[in-house]
């Protein structure tokens, strides 16, 4: 690698916990104070509750590159590799002129949502404490997922102001790069990119088993991704799902699709921008690399997790249906438990998938096993936990506003009591059978800006085709 480019990675903080909002935006305030000759910051737009979104323009290079953090509110290990990289860039001139772009760096894209999952932000990092105090929007309020589209009978044109800030940037200033900082919460590395870079494939995973995380070589995020190489998978939009369910026997997918598309798929289209994910766990289990033979068929290991995923549902739901008479309509956590447990048509068609493709009738392997049985309680955990919020926030307002109605207390309790039981029942499951370690801050940070220097170098010295 760039000599330069280690020397930059080499000096990364150990961080040791993750940067609220407020803090990221002061720190965005002071680095354009410290370095008015290098650094603009404005305001791209306003989220729903009127928080200013912030971009930072940072150097005068020949193309352009948009950063953006916490796309997904929950996941902001690409908030503190914008947190260092801007800083570098704003003191590093060598960098900037090796790099040669002209940088524009969202830090905290939904500050909305981030908001919400400030309160596991500090530690300490454990299963039950990142579920217990987790937020994740529904698909139709999140900021990466409300781009417009119209495909085959698909048409979303209902951008959230978060969405038409960000499209109105990409328009702007047409980028050539993308980094869009997502990533995962349990298992191991892996990439989402525009089109196919084959040269650089060992570089990505590289970076990520030289600082001791696994790649993630179990079942992909979704049955629809296309891989290019061993946890390397094409960029996804809405289209592959919509093509997903239309192929495996779901009549009319656009029915049950209530979001539009993303930026990679939106900013390819008008500006053929090549978009990089690369997706870290805050937590791992080493067998999720595992790829010997398990005594499972790959088959029933899916629906094993279906079977889960259908009773976990059933409780969300008949739990949610209790306390919605007594919830706001636009309490955060109860609309992204009715986006999240409406997975019937999914299901359906993730049945119809592994009885018809051939691949899964062979035995899986141990991190397939693994992903299917117990990844996905850990994710199902998440719901857990917002439905603790949700009726959690409704008994917190009742109790500011000295609300006095004995039944809506009463349904929100009980509510209350089951989901937090049910939480920790499962929780406790977890921490018995996952033997998970918590990857250092650090460590992401650096996997995950390695990647993006390697990428944006590469991008200005070839011809890509998206």
């Amino acid at each position: 690698m760039n000599k330069l480019f280690e020397d930059v990675i080499n000096n990364i903080p150990d961080y040791k916990v993750f940067l609220t909002v407020d803090e990221m935006d002061a720190s965005s305030h002071k680095l354009a104070e410290e370095f008015p000759e290098v650094v603009d910051i404005f305001e791209m737009g306003r989220t729903r509750n009127n928080h200013p979104l912030y971009c930072l323009k940072i150097g005068n290079g020949s193309n352009n590159a948009l950063m953006f953090g916490l796309p997904h509110p929950n996941e902001p290990i690409g908030a503190m590799m914008l947190e260092y990289f801007t800083r570098e860039l704003a003191s590093n001139e060598a960098l900037r002129k090796e790099l040669d772009y002209t940088w524009y760096v969202v830090k905290s894209w939904d500050a909305d949502g981030t908001k919400l999952n400030e309160n596991w932000f500090k530690g300490p990092f454990t299963l039950y404490e990142y579920s217990r105090n987790f937020f994740r929007p529904a698909g139709h309020q999140q900021v990466d997922w409300t781009f417009p589209i119209d495909y085959k009978k698909l048409h979303f044109h209902n951008p959230i102001p978060e969405t038409k800030a960000m499209m109105n940037l990409i328009d702007e200033i047409k980028p050539k790069f993308i980094y869009s900082l997502h990533n995962a919460g349990f298992g191991g590395a892996y990439w989402y990119i525009t089109g196919e870079t084959r040269d650089i494939y060992d570089d990505l995973r590289n970076s990520a088993t030289k600082q001791g995380v696994p790649l993630s070589l179990g079942e992909p995020e979704a049955p629809y991704c296309v891989a290019y190489d061993p946890a390397i998978y094409q960029s996804l939009g809405i289209r592959q799902n919509y093509d997903y369910l239309e192929k495996y026997g779901i009549e009319n997918p656009e029915k049950s699709i209530n979001v539009g598309t993303c930026s990679a798929d939106y900013a390819l289209e008008k500006w053929g921008s090549f978009t990089l994910l690369t997706e870290l766990p805050y937590f791992f289990d080493e067998r999720i690399k595992d790829l010997s033979e398990s005594d499972l068929s790959r088959k029933d290991a899916v629906l094993k997790s279906l079977e889960f995923t259908e009773e976990s549902d059933k409780y969300i739901l008949k739990t949610l249906n209790k306390i919605k008479p007594y919830s706001d309509e636009r309490n955060p956590f109860r609309l992204a438990l009715e986006a999240f447990t409406d997975n019937a048509e999914n299901n359906t068609a993730t049945k119809a998938m592994v009885s018809e493709n051939p691949d899964f009738l062979k035995n899986a392997t141990v991190a397939e096993e693994f992903d299917n049985l117990l990844v996905t309680k850990f994710y199902k955990m998440l719901s857990y936990g917002l439905l603790v919020r949700a009726s959690e926030t409704e008994l917190t307002k009742m109790e500011e506003t000295n609300e006095e109605n004995q039944d809506k207390k009463s349904t929100l309790k009980q509510a209350f009591d089951s989901a937090l039981e049910h939480l920790k029942d499962i929780s406790e499951e977890l921490e018995e059978k996952i033997n998970y370690q918590v990857v250092p801050i650090k460590k992401l940070v650096a996997i995950q800006l390695e990647c993006g220097l390697l990428v944006a170098d590469y991008l200005q010295k070839n011809k890509v085709h998206s």
